[in-house]
């Protein structure tokens, strides 16, 4: 049985301050068998915000739920069909 072809997604996730949250992430995005094609990370008062665009051919519901495990996580939105800007607060 062949695999579905790799697809990509854009997740934002939200996370209090802590100095290794991003390489946190970036190991999760890649254990879990996707690949990181796009990032923008920003430090803002409440701590952090990472726009990821990934590919994968993995489920990205599990994607989701993995990153969502990390004790720091606030919150994880995941969007197959458009790219998540940074909004002015």
């Amino acid at each position: 049985m062949s695999q579905p072809a790799p697809r990509e997604y854009q997740i934002e996730c939200r996370m209090t301050f802590e100095p290794a949250a991003l390489e946190r992430v970036c190991q999760v995005v890649r254990i879990r068998g996707f690949e990181v094609t796009e990032v923008n990370a920003s430090l803002q008062d409440t701590g952090w915000r990472i726009a990821l665009t990934v590919r994968g051919s993995r489920s990205l519901d599990m994607l989701r739920k993995q990153l969502e495990k990390l004790h720091n996580v606030e919150r994880v939105v995941a969007d197959t069909t458009q790219r998540i800007t940074q909004r002015s607060a």
